[in-house]
């Protein structure tokens, strides 16, 4: 292990206090660090985009085997189903995601992604876990190794899952599409965790009810009359009816819904046209939609089409030249953390960690295809925490303010790996533990 890992956990030895280090499951985590950490390095330096995670599966598919867990590879195409049955009791399933982003990593780490590959476009790409699912995969295989050494500690039945292709909203789908709840026992709970950007190291948050936002990919066509661009009078431009549809969505959630409601609706992309002086045929527009209810998800969807043929008219476009809007099918529902379950475990945290290190945080606009594990699944409770990850030094350095620091998703997204990797090993322990107790 590096030096500065086994710094930054002696620092938050010190930051949260000499008891917890001498708790039994604390020091057993610990006692895994050195070996989990080169995991970790090794995933971090491979990366492998939604749906390519061969290399990513086998790892933690030969660990769980190497434990006494029953596996099962290829769920869902990439998928990892590790189970294992420790006497009577419910049933809990443990999630981490595996998939990678297209980007070219800059965080200047020693063992910083070299990996290329094509995306579904067919663009050649940088790859690197710049959502920080390498964290999750080593903390879900330290999960395992407690578990498996301490199954005089629990009873019931363990579902361990390693889901593909969580960044383009399709893994957990296509996992249930293959039988997730009848080839392997349906669980009464479902619990998965993910690394913050906007926490400090070491710190868990979870938010009670809603957590995470319906996400729908919107594609919007705008028709036009192309023509040459000194003479605007012979053409219908569709830039400047884009440009219009841009403006008016804004209305949607400043003038549609409820002010206690939320929603956003955010154009991500606008493509129009290759000259100076041309004005071309067509634009075209992609947006991301967010929201938690489904009718405010009706609302926003609704209107976004509603607008777009209004401002066609009222440019003059004919019928045969309206706006063809396409709702993508990559739609990923809100995640709704449900009630007993999100308090019995907060609890436990809470417990567990101490007031300092459990935080009620309010629901964010990013999304998590985890919903469709208890997204009308009935009797499956489920809940999705946070672990922060950002360096204490980072965090201090910025005076908490989270502009100031690289988010998820970011080239330089670099979380103090091994404070992260030990908290959230510890809390999936501690929920799973909660949830299927002995005797």
């Amino acid at each position: 292990m590096r030096r500065s890992a086994w710094t930054g956990l002696a620092a938050v030895m010190v930051c949260f206090g000499a008891a917890a280090a001498a708790d039994p499951l604390t020091t057993a985590v610990r006692g895994d660090m050195p070996q989990l950490l080169d995991i970790y390095r090794d995933l971090h330096a491979h990366p492998e985009l939604s749906f390519e995670e061969v290399r990513s599966a086998a790892i933690l598919a030969a660990e769980a085997r190497r434990l006494g867990f029953t596996v099962t590879t290829g769920v869902g195409r990439t998928g990892v189903v590790a189970v294992m049955k420790n006497g009577a009791g419910p049933v809990v399933l443990l999630r981490a995601d595996m998939d990678a982003l297209p980007l070219i990593e800059r965080t200047g780490l020693p063992f910083a992604s070299k990996i290329t590959a094509k995306t579904r476009e067919g663009a050649t790409t940088g790859v690197m876990h710049a959502c920080g699912h390498d964290t999750h995969m080593t903390a879900w295989i330290g999960t395992a190794r407690r578990m498996a050494a301490m199954k005089d500690r629990w009873s019931g039945t363990l579902v361990m899952v390693a889901q593909p292709a969580e960044e383009i909203g399709s893994g957990a789908k296509a996992m249930l599409d293959d039988g997730l709840y009848t080839r392997f026992p349906k669980p009464a709970f479902a619990v998965a965790f993910h690394d913050s950007a906007a926490l400090p190291a070491g710190t868990i948050g979870y938010a009670d009810g809603y957590t995470m936002a319906n996400v729908d990919s919107v594609d919007l066509l705008v028709k036009g009359v192309g023509g040459h661009g000194a003479y605007p009078q012979l053409a219908k431009d569709p830039v400047v009816l884009a440009a219009r549809i841009v403006t008016a969505l804004q209305t949607l959630v400043a003038r549609e819904i409820d002010a206690q409601e939320a929603g956003v609706v955010t154009v991500g992309s606008f493509l129009a046209g290759t000259k100076h002086n041309i004005i071309p045929d067509e634009a075209k527009l992609q947006l991301t939609v967010r929201s938690y209810t489904p009718a405010v998800r009706k609302i926003l969807i609704d209107g976004i089409a509603r607008i777009a043929r209004g401002e066609a008219i009222a440019a003059g476009m004919p019928d045969d030249r309206m706006p063809v809007m396409v709702v993508k099918d990559e739609f990923t529902p809100a995640t709704f953390n449900t009630q007993p379950v999100t308090g019995r475990v907060t609890t436990a945290f809470t417990n567990r960690f101490g007031k300092a290190r459990v935080q009620q945080l309010r629901a964010q606009m990013g999304g998590e295809d985890f919903s469709r594990f208890s997204l009308d699944q009935d009797g499956v409770q489920s809940l999705l925490f946070w672990v922060g990850g950002v360096p204490q030094a980072k965090w201090d350095a910025a005076g908490g303010d989270v502009t100031k620091l690289a988010s998820i998703h970011s080239p330089f997204w670099a979380p103090d790996a091994a404070v992260t990797i030990e908290t959230a090993t510890e809390a999936m322990v501690t929920a799973a533990l909660e949830l299927m107790p002995k005797g």
